[in-house]
Order: structure tokens, then C-alpha cells, then sequence
């Protein structure tokens, strides 16, 4: 339509441009105004096929142009769309991925924290069973030959080298020293001899203190006294037994018939 009135008026421009240049030549014949008005409707009709022509060919070149900006919004969208599709499908993996990974450290981690505290229960089990174990162990020693029978040495330990019990292993006969397993009420004794016209004065040691002490000595014959005590002793407290008072006539006597030992045992615990 838009054509038609564009046509349209370009006739009537035509025809009054033609009006206008008419009214000013001078007639001269009648064929000869039938051949002026002729040639110039023909050069009318060429300017205005022309301009159809070129209005045509504007028109067909807009046509093509908005076919070829609507391919190009089209193809837009599609690779937007692609695009997009893409991009959700890489997310709904990522987080599919992302949540796969998480419930399989979420399962490590529980299996992880079960197991430990299964092994810590076993050895929180086993601990309490091993403590049980020492608190019934029966703790009990009894020591006797001394191998050093002079106490010329203040404050020197007096060796029990060989032992007829040792029950829980307090005891060790190479340094004279108990210690004890576990913690509880003990008693200890200490039996020693003295050499003839010999003194002998021996004190029950328990952690550096003398907690029991005793002195012996006969100018006749050897003599034999014991001393004992009755003590509370953590684990790992050591006890032992020493010469208070160091000279040269200070001696221990040992036969078969004189021996001097050291004994202890777990009374409660």
C-alpha cells in the first residue's frame, strides 16, 4: 500500500511539473503540443520507473538486511540457548559431582570416627582390664645374701642378691630396691644378723626417709634382730634398705645357719 500511494504521488508530480512547463512554451500546432506532451509523459514515465526501480531495489536490500538481522538474533538466541544448555548441564554435573564426592567423604569420615572409637573402647577396655589384673596381682618378695657384708659406707644399699618370691617383680636383686607395681598398703620386714663384737645399724628406706630403724651388736656371740613397718606406697615408689651409720666395725654376719632378708608384701590396695 505503502508503494501505491508513493507511485501515486510521484504521477501527479510528474503530471504537474508537466501542467506548469506547458502553460509557459507557446503553442504552436496541435501535433506539435500531442508530440511535446508525448515525449514528455515518456520521460515522466522513465524518471518514474526509475525511481520504482530504485525504490524496489531499497526496498528488497531493507528486506534482505532485516532477514539478515533476523537470522542473526535467531542464531544469537539458538547459541545462547546451546550456550546456556550447556552451562546448566556443566553445573547439574559440577553439583552432582560436588555431592557425590561430599557423601562419599560424609561415609569415609563416619566409617573413619567408628572404627577409632571402636579401637579407642578396645584399649580403654584393655587398659581397665590390664589395671584389674595388677590390683588382684598378688605383690609379694622375699630376699635374702648379702653380698657385701661390711657397712663401713654411710647411706650405701644393702643388697638381697638372690630371691625365694618375687611376685609382680617389684623387686630387683641387683640394686637391693623394690618398687612397687601398683599403689596400696604394704608390709615390709628386715631381718639382719651382726657380726660378733660387731654393730649394726640398718634402716627401712622408702622414698629417702627412714621409715624403720634398728641397731644391733653382742660382744659374746652373733646377733640377729628385725624390724619391719607397715606403710602406704604409690605405683612406682621405690623402698630399699641401707646402713645408717658407716665404720670400720660396723659388719653383717651370713652362714648357713644366719641369714638376712628382705621381705615385703601388697596387704591392700
Amino acid at each position: 500500500m505503502g508503494f501505491s500511494l508513493l507511485f501515486s504521488f510521484v504521477i501527479v508530480v510528474g503530471i504537474y511539473s508537466y501542467n506548469f512547463s506547458e502553460a509557459r512554451e507557446p503553442v504552436c500546432s496541435k501535433f506539435a503540443y500531442e508530440e511535446q506532451l508525448l515525449e514528455k509523459m515518456i520521460r515522466t514515465e522513465i524518471k518514474v520507473e526509475t525511481m520504482v526501480n530504485e525504490i524496489k531495489k531499497t526496498e528488497d536490500n531493507v528486506i534482505s538486511t532485516l532477514g539478515d538481522i533476523k537470522q542473526t538474533v535467531s542464531d544469537f538466541t539458538d547459541m545462547f540457548a546451546d550456550l546456556r544448555g550447556n552451562i546448566t548441564d556443566e553445573m547439574l554435573k559440577r553439583n552432582d559431582e560436588i555431592d557425590r564426592r561430599g557423601e562419599s567423604f560424609k561415609k569415609l569420615f563416619e566409617e573413619t570416627r567408628t572404627n577409632l572409637m571402636s579401637d579407642m573402647e578396645a584399649k580403654r577396655e584393655e587398659l581397665t582390664q590390664l589395671q584389674g589384673k595388677l590390683e588382684r596381682l598378688p605383690i609379694a618378695f622375699h630376699a635374702h645374701h648379702v653380698a657385701d657384708l661390711l657397712l663401713d659406707t654411710k647411706d650405701e644399699i644393702i643388697i638381697f642378691t638372690k630371691s625365694l618370691i618375687n611376685e609382680g617383680t617389684g623387686y630387683d636383686t641387683s640394686t637391693g630396691i623394690f618398687t612397687a607395681p601398683v599403689g596400696g598398703i604394704y608390709q615390709f620386714v628386715v631381718h639382719t644378723c651382726a657380726y660378733i663384737k660387731k654393730h649394726a645399724f640398718i634402716g627401712l628406706v622408702l622414698e629417702g626417709t627412714v621409715i624403720a630403724a634398728d641397731s644391733n651388736y653382742d660382744g659374746d656371740y652373733h646377733t640377729c634382730s628385725t624390724v619391719g613397718a607397715i606403710v602406704r606406697v604409690r605405683s612406682g615408689e621405690k623402698v630399699w634398705v641401707k646402713s645408717t651409720s658407716s665404720a670400720s666395725n660396723r659388719q653383717l654376719c651370713q652362714s648357713s645357719n644366719i641369714m638376712n632378708t628382705f621381705s615385703g608384701i601388697l596387704v591392700n590396695n
